[in-house]
């Protein structure tokens, strides 16, 4: 499994999100350099966005969800075009970085 996990629900529909492009960056001082980018599968997740094995530097790192596309394709009008998530890693463990969406706003939190 990839140190770095997500998945979508669209809590409007009750279901994962599926077709969503994610991308993984990582923080070097005011730059972001990107490091992964997938696609969203039936369940909403994307298992392998990081190789397994790797384990990325402690640092701020951050998630872009592209959602915009997501919503055009249900012919929904939806606020938010895409959401970063920044988040810190501290350590070499997993970290899980849920999403909660629906066309006028969005959750987060830490999952395991």
């Amino acid at each position: 499994m990839s140190q770095i996990t997500t998945h979508i629900l669209d809590t409007t529909l009750g279901k994962p999100a599926q077709g969503v492009v994610i991308s993984l960056h990582q923080q070097n001082g005011n730059e972001w350099s990107k490091l992964a980018e997938g696609k969203t599968n039936a369940d909403g997740r994307i298992p392998d966005l990081l190789d397994t094995g790797l384990t990325v530097p402690t640092g701020i790192y951050k998630m872009r969800f592209e959602v915009q596309a997501y919503f055009d394709l249900l012919e929904v009008q939806a606020f938010y075009p895409f959401v970063e998530i920044v988040f810190n890693i501290t350590s070499g463990e997993h970290y899980h970085v849920p999403l909660l969406l629906n066309p006028f706003g969005y959750s987060t939190y830490r999952g395991s």
